[in-house]
């Protein structure tokens, strides 16, 4: 008997997040842990008189890559994976790891080389997704979302049980209307771009943190459950060269099983001139040496999601959390209005809610992680 959870949060995702509509060729990929929520979306598709066809993933097969592949396999860049990117109107993507620390031990430098031969996939899925949002045909509609597993649980420090009603209840899964309360996230938050729209600069201010953001001619979006499920936040792509300061982030950055604890960034004109860690120091700086745009930020967020109280070393939870900030290395979105380009995209979470405080343009916009307008 299927979990009535997982079907609500397949009707979310079906019918809110990715918007299925007849004739839609949909792919949906995930790992075997997640199939019932891949059986119950792949349904939801067909009734919705979509094309879809999976992509499931065995536990293990990204580790056996990583330890054969030679220099060719790793920025080896498959024709199908381009005419798939080329081709396809829906992408949903569910998170579903057995092992959340499998690449720990691989050589980061493997791992930069594979990311840069994805940026050709990458730029087309940016311009297409871009091409979406600005009412374009060609346009590409895409979902990430997670499925609990056993080893999120555990970087959770939760039970498994405990862990699926903290994703369930994030989501908005845990009851039948789900879809409305989506909707209210959209127009509350839709309020909070109204506020920022015009601005011209953030500064942001906690503990090691001082930073200045130029967001003047930028665009905020507003994330309510269509791209990333859950969702809870408002971002934008920063001036290229308006980032000044220092900042300190409170939580450990996670990236490819990695995970880089103490991150501390100084910036100069938009670049990062000087880059710290206490744990995974040599991870961080080859990751940010991968290209020029990996040392600029290419997005900058607030996170709005009160109901996500907790750190669980999940960025697709963690940079939503009412409270925080965010700003990722790498590259920007354009629909943002961000330039930045790169094969590299690295959120990191900054915590603002026991002494941080945030300004826009002077006036104060965030209080100990609470809204001031």
């Amino acid at each position: 008997m299927t979990d009535s959870r997982i079907s609500n949060m397949a009707e979310i995702l079906t019918n809110y997040s990715a918007k299925v509509k007849k004739g839609d060729l949909v792919a949906i990929r995930g790992g075997t842990s997640a199939s019932s929520l891949i059986i119950q979306i792949y349904e939801n598709c067909l009734k919705a008189g979509a094309f879809p066809y999976t992509l499931v993933s065995l536990p293990g097969m990204d580790e056996i890559f990583y330890k054969y592949a030679n220099r060719e396999q790793l920025s080896y860049l498959s024709p199908i994976s381009k005419f798939e990117i080329q081709k396809v109107d829906v992408f949903v993507s569910i998170l579903s790891e057995t092992n959340t620390r499998r690449l720990s031990s691989v050589d980061p430098q493997k791992q930069a080389l594979t990311s840069k031969s994805r940026q050709p996939i990458m730029k087309t899925f940016m311009k297409r997704a871009a091409a979406y949002e600005k009412g374009g045909k060609s346009g590409l509609r895409w979902t990430l979302t997670l499925f609990p597993t056993e080893a999120y649980a555990q970087d959770a420090e939760m039970g498994i049980a405990e862990y699926e009603d903290f994703v369930f209840e994030a989501c908005y899964a845990d009851k039948k209307n789900g879809i409305q309360k989506w909707r209210e996230v959209e127009k509350n938050q839709a309020r909070v771009i109204r506020y920022l729209k015009g601005r011209k600069k953030v500064e942001i201010f906690g503990p090691g943190t001082e930073l200045k953001v130029g967001i003047s001619g930028r665009k905020f979006i507003n994330c309510s459950g269509h791209n990333n499920f859950p969702d809870g936040e408002v971002f934008t792509g920063p001036e290229e060269n308006s980032v000044e300061g220092r900042i300190r982030y409170s939580f450990p950055a996670c990236l490819s099983g990695r995970e880089v604890d103490g991150v501390e960034l100084e910036f100069k004109k938009g670049t990062v001139v000087k880059a710290s860690a206490e744990k995974n120091e040599e991870f961080l700086l080859s990751m940010i040496g991968m290209d020029a745009g990996s040392k600029r930020i290419g997005e900058f967020a607030f996170g709005l999601n009160y109901g996500i109280k907790q750190y669980t070393k999940n960025i697709l939870f963690d940079e939503k959390m009412g409270g925080t900030v965010h700003l990722a290395l790498g590259k920007g979105y354009p629909e943002s209005g961000s330039r930045n380009n790169s094969a590299l995209h690295w959120d990191m979470v900054c915590d603002l809610r026991k002494n941080g405080e945030v300004y826009v343009d002077g006036k104060l916009f965030f209080k100990k992680g609470k809204l001031q307008i």
